[in-house]
């Protein structure tokens, strides 16, 4: 049984900040630029609320980046042996995969579909064979499943905190913007 090298626990850190550099970069452009065609080609959609702003972006990436640092250190510190590093592997892979199913159903580019098949699926992949080679235990079955399954609701909770940060101007605390704009006009602020 040989040691699991730190570019499989804190490799799936640094590979989830390549693939999501390029969401950061072009995520909220083209949730502006997609929403009239993506309209036309699935109407029952409410795109209007799935258009987010580079705030929110930013917020929902940096959130997102937490989770992926803990897990990567989860995985550092057990040799990648935790539950919650083998389960968030899992979901990185799997999400690389969902990024170029939504490109082939709204048939063309979608925010992270040029990292997924070059930076997610490979790096995903290639920590799963390095896992087994090492001896680790490797999570299966309904648990893990279990585990992958949660991810919408991790993914629901971080956009949801995102858009709640995002709809704040800068400086003003959650009571305290909602009774200001209650009160005043904005123009009398700004």
């Amino acid at each position: 049984m040989e040691r699991v090298p730190a570019t499989v626990t804190w490799g799936l850190l640094a590979a989830w900040m390549v693939h999501d550099a390029e969401e950061l970069a072009t995520m909220a452009g083209w949730a502006r630029a997609a929403r009239p065609r993506l309209e036309k080609r699935f109407p029952g959609v409410p795109w209007e609320r799935l258009e987010v702003s580079q705030r929110h972006v930013n917020v929902a990436i940096g959130l997102m980046g937490g989770v992926m640092a803990g897990a990567s250190a989860l995985g550092a510190r057990t040799g990648g042996r935790s539950a919650t590093f083998q389960t968030v592997l899992l979901g990185f892979g799997a999400h690389g995969v969902v990024h170029l199913a939504q490109a082939a159903a709204t048939r063309g580019y979608t925010p992270g579909v040029m990292t997924s098949p070059l930076v997610v699926i490979p790096f995903s992949v290639w920590a799963w064979r390095r896992l087994k080679a090492s001896g680790v235990p490797v999570a299966g079955g309904a648990k893990s499943w279990a585990g992958l399954a949660a991810f919408p609701l991790l993914l629901g909770g971080v956009h949801a905190v995102a858009h709640a940060v995002a709809a704040r101007r800068p400086g003003e605390g959650p009571a305290v913007g909602a009774r200001v704009r209650g009160r005043f006009s904005r123009d009398r602020w700004f």
